[in-house]
């Protein structure tokens, strides 16, 4: 049979009593007052530690910001060239315009250079910018068709297929000044 705790005269157990002195030790732990030390270091050793802690403040933080800055702002910039953006240049010289008006401009330089120019390409037939085309030993898309024509038949293409590519060329040429010639008129 198992017997239930029985209450001492003052109606409390033995735990609740442990309970109670602990409680009214650390009460009076915490009461009475003691020697307070400010610091686990001497004066001395305070001064130091301070003026260090002042020229790392002056001089280290700041220049680590400056260089934290600048590198968050060429980022667009390193993208851009990362992925042969035909409009690097400028994108680069957004980056350096922010740079100067405290990156109110990085923002748009970060969207431009993960946008690809719709008139770029119209305009001038491709979409990468002209070092890609150096770097993979490829003809500038740029470059003038008739010259890139004689480089192909410089290399030996057959004749019958450059005939070919220039009469393409030519029907294209004409159905374009009959394009504008007729628009200029209305």
């Amino acid at each position: 049979m198992t017997s239930t705790p029985r209450p001492d005269a003052f109606g409390a157990s033995r735990a609740a009593r442990t309970l109670g002195v602990g409680l009214l030790a650390a009460v009076w732990v915490l009461a009475t007052p003691s020697t307070a030390h400010a610091s686990l270091m001497s004066p001395e050793m305070e001064d130091t530690v301070a003026k260090w802690i002042a020229i790392f403040a002056l001089f280290f933080v700041p220049v680590v910001l400056i260089v934290v800055f600048w590198l968050v702002h060429i980022l667009p910039e390193q993208i851009a060239h990362k992925r042969h953006h035909p409009q690097f240049e400028a994108i680069r010289t957004l980056c350096l315009l922010s740079l100067v008006f405290g990156g109110l401009l990085w923002p748009l330089a970060w969207i431009w250079a993960y946008t690809k120019p719709v008139g770029y390409k119209l305009a001038y037939g491709t979409d990468k910018h002209p070092d890609y085309f150096k770097e993979k030993g490829l003809p500038d898309p740029s470059d003038d068709l008739r010259d890139r024509l004689a480089s192909l038949e410089a290399r030996g293409v057959p004749a019958n297929d450059l005939d070919a590519i220039r009469a393409d060329v030519a029907a294209i040429e004409a159905r374009v000044a009959a394009t504008t010639t007729a628009g200029e008129v209305k």
